[in-house]
């Protein structure tokens, strides 16, 4: 039987932090499932497709191991369901983190109690990266290289001077 999961956000941008945890997720799980959401609480700096294009070409040693597609207006239980995906994976930096998080998982194992949420602890050099400061400390000018990927970090450079 195929261990397949769902690693659901809005990866705008994706970071370090996000990738990392990935990784760590492909060594678990027999295929992994990037679902880039689409978030209406949030204004997305990129589209779907560049942030799509920045995680691929960043693990595409993965191969099939990962794949991706885009998620809007449904219950990610539903989604998880739809594609025959038993865990959803979660990536965990500080203690607001985890009340969230928390929250989010007992509400998707009440609705479907065959899928579980499977926690990542970020690494500590990632611990206190966010796409929203990143985006933050970019708009300002702020070098955010060794937080993202070089070729964000140039994208976020190009949005920012528009």
């Amino acid at each position: 039987m195929t261990k397949k999961a769902v690693y659901p956000g809005t990866f705008d941008p994706v970071t370090y932090g996000h990738l990392d945890i990935l990784r760590r997720s492909l060594e678990l799980f027999d295929e992994v499932i990037v679902a880039i959401a689409t978030n209406p609480r949030k204004s997305p700096l990129f589209t779907i497709e560049e942030r799509m294009g920045f995680i691929k070409e960043e693990v595409r040693e993965a191969g099939d191991k990962v794949r991706f597609d885009h998620i809007e207006r449904t219950l990610l239980i539903d989604y998880c369901a739809q594609e025959n995906a038993a865990f959803i994976v979660r990536g965990l930096r500080a203690l607001a983190d985890f009340e969230y998080e928390f929250q989010l998982a007992h509400m998707n194992r009440r609705l479907a109690p065959k899928i579980d949420t499977v926690f990542f602890m970020t690494d500590e050099r990632n611990h206190y990266v966010s796409s929203s400061i990143v985006k933050e400390v970019a708009s300002l000018g702020g070098d955010v290289s060794g937080l993202v990927p070089k070729p964000v970090a140039a994208a976020l450079k190009r949005k920012y001077q528009q």
